[in-house]
């Protein structure tokens, strides 16, 4: 009887901090004390942990029973020290007398009653963690292990029951690590979407938005009647973007590990995320948040794309609460002890409906709109939320003669080559910028210089702007999409027919449009 030492892992934000589990058997009736700041789940598995070592052939000591978890002034959450409190228990007994010491062991695990393991969530960051502190292993439930084993020179030993793990510790089975070579798997996972540009029928001028938007990491609006084609565009645009790189692949995976949303069969995210919320959703399950801080679904989307579909059907708090972190793509969740940061880079495409019928500007059917009813719609998007969105793009219905048209549409890889050589423009042009990484991501101050304009290019955005009544906010905005058109099309200087290109996206900056 005494003390034993094992360690665990809580997950802040995206990243673990290690756990030192206590655990003092003395004198005195049989009682479970859990100190260090465990929630309900955490006290819970005391029971789950007696029911374990029962079924499995341990004794439970009789005897009163302390489990400190420490720092104490970080709050310890879920069921998932159910395994490395029961080894704890186990050693303090000495009952785990044998060849490896368990305190050079990151351990954690979920316990059945039957001393089976469950996954948990976070598997990757705890393994990144567990070899930054230089453990010899990291024993975790096997359907966790592939997630895990992605972390190089870390041994990670997936395990499927309580006794696995016992027979490990003491000697008596050997365990062989997993092992996942990350740029293979990464190399071998960058197939094919299921979706493709080829797919939708005409809507050139709507493929060519989105691959300006592609090239240059613009947020875009889509404006149409029902049935015009804006939802199937908008999920074939992760098809066009730029292949994710390898730290990117991890640190999406990372995200999505944490938010506990990585498929069993994944150990690592090879395609950019597609995210698309119902539009009931609450502002914390968007931006993240909670009595105990969780990613959102703009975290779940970094590096991807967000996609709100019907936008003014969102209530206003929601699309409020995206402005901050769609400029400064993070977002922090305070608490009174502590915050966390998420990050949130990425993309918004989203889509409405003209006005509530859906037929305003339709070329066949009549708007049965009261007078004033559809400015009151577009009233529900805030001008600080169009003003982060540079494209405003209105898609017309689609012909039956181009429906039933035979002729092949331009597929998703010839139009992601060219994205792809203009976003390396956009990289060789802010290599000295850490936290610039395309034309979309430039402050005002530097669109000025990037973005510079001859004096036919001045007039001509003087016209635009005096004719078309466009607002000041859509100045730089304009800027920014002539410059993302101008490396498509491999050209250094921004022309004139690049500017007039990019003023005809800012549909609703236009006096009138609604009126």
């Amino acid at each position: 009887m005494g003390l034993a030492i094992t360690q665990g892992a809580a997950v802040l934000g995206v990243d673990a901090q290690t756990i030192k589990v206590e655990v003092q058997i003395g004198g005195g009736k049989l009682q479970y004390f859990f100190v260090g700041l465990p929630d309900s789940a955490v006290k819970e598995g005391q029971h789950r942990i007696e029911s374990a070592l029962k079924n499995n052939g341990f004794k439970m000591p009789r005897r009163k029973i302390v489990v400190n978890m420490a720092p104490a002034d970080i709050r310890k959450e879920g069921s998932a020290y159910d395994l490395t409190v029961a080894l704890g228990i186990m050693q303090a007994d000495d009952a785990l007398e044998g060849q490896r010491d368990i305190k050079n062991y990151m351990i954690m695990g979920e316990l059945s009653l039957d001393g089976s393991l469950r996954p948990i969530k976070g598997a990757l960051p705890i393994a990144i963690e567990a070899r930054k502190e230089k453990y010899d292993g990291f024993i975790l439930p096997s359907c966790n292990a592939r997630e895990a084993a992605i972390v190089n020179d870390l041994n990670v030993y997936g395990v499927n029951s309580l006794k696995e793990v016992v027979d490990f510790l003491r000697g008596q089975l050997e365990l062989e690590p997993v092992e996942v070579d990350t740029r293979a798997e990464f190399s071998n996972s960058l197939k094919d979407t299921l979706v493709d540009f080829s797919d939708v029928k005409g809507q050139q001028n709507i493929k060519r938005a989105l691959e300006i938007a592609a090239a240059g990491g613009h947020n875009v609006i889509l404006i149409g009647p029902p049935g015009a084609g804006k939802t199937m565009l908008a999920k074939r645009l992760p098809s066009i973007l730029p292949p994710l790189s390898l730290h990117e692949a991890l640190e999406t995976t990372k995200i999505h590990s944490v938010a506990g949303k990585l498929p069993g069969d994944t150990s690592l995210i090879n395609i950019r995320p597609f995210v698309s919320p119902h539009h009931t959703i609450s502002d914390v399950a968007l931006v993240g948040g909670g009595n105990i801080p969780h990613p959102g679904e703009i975290s779940i989307a970094h590096n991807g794309v967000l996609f709100l579909d019907e936008l003014p059907e969102f209530k206003r708090s929601v699309l409020e609460v995206l402005r901050q972190p769609m400029e400064d793509r993070r977002v922090t969740i305070s608490r009174a002890r502590f915050s966390v940061d998420y990050p949130a880079s990425f993309m918004l495409i989203a889509s409405m409906n003209p006005c509530p019928c859906g037929y305003y500007n339709h070329p066949e059917k009549d708007c049965v709109c009261a007078p004033g009813v559809v400015q009151k719609y577009l009233n529900k998007i805030s001008g600080p939320l169009l003003d982060r969105i540079d494209l405003h793009v209105e898609v017309t219905p689609v012909s039956f003669d181009c429906i039933t048209s035979q002729e092949q549409s331009e597929c998703s890889e010839k139009v992601r080559e060219r994205v792809v050589t203009a976003r390396e423009r956009q990289r060789l042009r802010f290599k000295e910028m850490k936290k610039i990484h395309c034309n979309a991501h430039m402050p005002a101050n530097l669109a000025r210089k990037v973005c510079q304009i001859d004096q036919a290019g001045q007039q001509l955005l003087k016209t635009a702007m005096k004719r078309l009544g466009l607002s000041a906010r859509a100045y730089d905005r304009i800027l920014k999409v002539a410059r993302t058109i101008a490396d498509l099309a491999a050209c250094e200087n921004i022309q004139t027919e690049h500017l007039a290109e990019a003023i005809q996206f800012r549909s609703l900056d236009r006096d009138g449009w609604a009126k």
